[in-house]
């Protein structure tokens, strides 16, 4: 065991692996594990909504995703460093995006 947790810290030594990027990743596979176990336990038949497309709840949560990451990196690179409003701005999006696609 001693030699594989040395093998992965050599291996992983070149990323930036900070508490922030951590929770990012913790935050991603718990919701794709809810979203699973909610698929498991409550089949969703696909919803057409203002895209005018079939959507699942998986779609949804894809299309919030990426909206997200489009949010902050304009948010970057036209106001600075600060994403606290940007972080507000992904959750009114992400609640407008399950709600209306």
């Amino acid at each position: 065991m001693e030699t594989f947790t040395a093998s992965l810290a050599e291996n992983t030594a070149w990323m930036a692996w900070t508490w922030q990027t951590g929770l990012f990743f913790a935050c991603i596979a718990s919701l794709l594990t809810v979203f699973t176990l909610l698929a498991l336990w409550r089949p969703e038949r696909a919803r057409v909504g203002i895209l005018r497309i079939p959507t699942t709840r998986g779609d949804r949560l894809f299309i919030t995703l990426l909206g997200s990451a489009f949010i902050n990196l304009a948010w970057l690179g036209l106001v600075g460093p600060e994403l606290g409003w940007a972080l507000a701005l992904c959750l009114v999006y992400a609640l407008a995006v399950f709600r209306l696609v």
